[in-house]
């Protein structure tokens, strides 16, 4: 059971030393409908100017939060004979089960092979994972390790994945009404849960070895991402202000980093700023010249794979034309899946 204080007469804290504001979401989840129009708004307000925000108070229970780091812990510990039982496949389309570290290089819009072969050959992601979505998944189906491997790790992903879904669909509503389309206009289009739950571990590594990122600088092809994250630091998210230039995204306790996708960008016909960002080991983390191991759990919040995602009412018009085409959401999401591997 959640139990929420008192939502505070603003939502919204700002702070120095984060470079994005901090909402509490509890005034949307429990209070009244002027207190949830003006949690909807701030969201929106904070995807309008730099694409983030961090949300407290979001309802997911923090023991649960807290056991699956533990869990995720522990398979990604594993030996690496163990943990390539559930392989990703060497597609990029089907995007499930363990990717070693250096498998996947995320780029931003690079489709090119030989390209994309240049960009693996000067740079390496230096992470691991393991994916995972709803069990009933046409599309990509599951792919699970041995149940004696970890006891108990299936049933606890496929937990939190709809543990996660409940948070969407409320952060969903709140961007609904905060665009005056009501509370379901964006549900309706997310109700089959065509998301990615993913286990991230950065490990550990010297600090000063050229070529490696913990991950390249991109944006997320998806509706928005809820990331959930340790105190180790490392994310930034480029100033809209001075475009290259990152900032970092300081760790907030009891916390969840949401941030607006492509799909958002293409909804809203650049309104809201999907925007790059990437991980890196900061400076103060390293002990020795050593950086320190780092995990986080992201969740990608997609729309109903058969959706055709094209600009919303009141972000387009005379003097203001469309700068996407409709785009199908199956056929994006591949294409930058396929890119990856």
């Amino acid at each position: 059971m959640v139990s929420f204080a008192q939502p505070q007469e603003s939502p919204v804290t700002r702070s120095e030393e984060n470079a994005i504001e901090t909402i509490d979401f509890s005034g949307f989840l429990v209070g009244n409908d002027e207190s949830r129009k003006s949690v909807a708004k701030a969201i929106l307000e904070s995807f309008k100017t730099i694409g983030f925000v961090c949300l407290t108070n979001h309802g997911l229970p923090q023991d649960k939060v807290e056991a699956m780091f533990t869990l995720s812990k522990n398979f990604l510990d594993l030996p690496m004979d163990k943990k390539m039982l559930a392989p990703h496949p060497p597609e990029g389309g089907h995007h499930r089960g363990y990717s070693s570290p250096g498998r996947e290089l995320v780029s931003q819009h690079v489709y090119d092979r030989d390209d994309l072969k240049a960009l693996r050959e000067q740079s390496k992601d230096y992470k691991e994972s393991f994916e995972s979505g709803r069990a009933d998944d046409p599309v990509m189906p599951n792919i699970w390790p041995p149940d004696d491997i970890l006891p108990g790790f299936k049933e606890a992903c496929l937990d939190f994945y709809w543990t996660c879904y409940e948070l969407e669909k409320n952060i969903l509503r709140a961007l609904g009404i905060a665009f005056e389309l009501g509370e379901e206009y964006f549900t309706s289009v997310h109700k089959n849960a065509d998301s990615q739950l993913r286990l991230l571990h950065y490990p550990s590594a010297p600090y000063e070895e050229e070529g490696v990122s913990r991950i390249s600088a991109h944006t997320d092809f998806d509706t928005f991402t809820i990331l959930f994250q340790d105190d180790v630091g490392g994310l930034e998210i480029e100033d809209p202000n001075m475009p290259g230039s990152y900032l970092p995204v300081k760790p907030v306790p009891n916390s969840v980093v949401v941030n607006a996708g492509d799909f958002l960008a293409m909804w809203s016909n650049d309104t809201l700023k999907s925007t790059s960002h990437r991980v890196v080991a900061p400076p103060s983390a390293a002990v020795g010249g050593i950086m320190p191991s780092r995990y986080s759990i992201p969740y990608f919040c997609a729309c109903d794979f058969n959706t055709v995602v094209d600009a919303i009412p009141g972000t387009w018009g005379e003097g203001r034309p469309k700068k996407y085409e409709p785009t199908s959401a199956m056929e994006y999401i591949m294409k930058r899946f396929a890119t990856a591997y």
